[in-house]
């Protein structure tokens, strides 16, 4: 197959895997949606149990109170009742005691058992809104999830309309070039980039001028030193000019995320591997001439060679 052909078809597979991408990250964090709203109803349900708890308690405490004011309202009644019975002073001295006794805690219990009763009312009340609240709150968890499952559903069907036109371009594509176009997708967006003016505008780096020219013939399929993406050449009228500035170039170490094989490298490695790749370029350059001017030297031998004989 063709390069261009291979390009159109990565460039064809990237609107589709850009598009997948994002409907799965949107999958997967979907249920988070409904979250902060579960949260939300499992603390008020909590503090109704709680509110629940301190209701009976409070209830169970008025009923205690009841009984105690039972109990003194029978002594006074029992001290009052005995006045008509008395025959000494220390007869009457007792009674009236008991009575005055009675009276007070009779009274005591009274305001207490009233304090508890207000108190008792006010989370009886404070219940019934809570009550209200967690039926309101499940209503909407309840709308939540039912519209979560409609979007889930057509972010279901979006999928495999592409996984479909996924699968009739792969085939056609050679396995460890797809392996690697989809991992650098996966973190950019991009796998395919155009050069333009020996610039890579995936990383915005100035690419050597040797392999710029190799991604120009367009003989094979070339990987951005830099960021690792697949390179075509794009042509550029005389007018137009690439907008690039040095400052939008960065530094290697910015890089390290683009670059699935520089993982585990610090920048000087990083730094390193590029130079090592450089002498060995400017190595097979020299070779190149070498054997260039060899070629020319066996040349005018054979030229002298010729003069002679004439």
């Amino acid at each position: 197959m063709a390069t261009t052909d291979i390009f159109e078809k990565l460039k064809k597979l990237q609107t589709i895997l850009v598009k997948k991408y994002d409907l799965e990250k949107k999958i997967e964090e979907a249920p988070k949606q409904l979250g902060s709203q579960e949260e939300l109803l499992a603390r008020m349900k909590k503090e109704y149990i709680e509110k629940s708890t301190e209701y009976d308690s409070v209830k169970s405490e008025v009923l205690k109170l009841k009984l105690e004011l039972e109990e003194a309202e029978k002594s006074r009644e029992s001290g009052e009742k005995g006045m008509d019975n008395i025959q000494t002073h220390r007869e009457y001295e007792a009674l009236e005691k008991q009575i005055k006794d009675a009276t007070e805690k009779e009274n005591e219990v009274r305001r207490e058992m009233q304090k508890q009763e207000k108190l008792l009312e006010d989370i009886k009340e404070t219940l019934k809104i809570n009550e209200d609240m967690i039926s309101a709150q499940e209503n909407d968890l309840s709308a939540s999830k039912d519209s979560l499952n409609k979007e889930l559903e057509s972010y279901n069907k979006e999928l495999n309309s592409l996984k479909r036109s996924e699968d009739k371009i792969t085939p056609d594509l050679d396995q460890e070039i797809l392996f690697k176009f989809q991992r650098i997708i996966q973190r950019n967006s991009e796998g395919i980039v155009a050069v333009k003016n020996g610039v890579c505008t995936g990383c915005h780096m100035i690419l050597p001028a040797q392999f710029a020219n190799t991604v120009r013939e367009g003989e094979n399929i070339n990987f951005c030193p830099y960021c690792s993406r697949i390179l075509f050449y794009e042509e550029t009228d005389e007018e137009e000019v690439y907008d690039f500035s040095f400052d939008q170039a960065g530094s290697l170490a910015d890089l390290a995320d683009d670059d699935p094989d520089s993982e585990g490298l610090d920048e000087e490695e990083r730094e390193e591997r590029l130079y090592d790749d450089d002498e060995i370029e400017s190595e097979e350059d020299e070779g190149l001439d070498e054997e260039e001017e060899d070629e020319e030297g066996a040349d005018d031998e054979e030229e002298s060679s010729d003069d002679e004989e004439d």
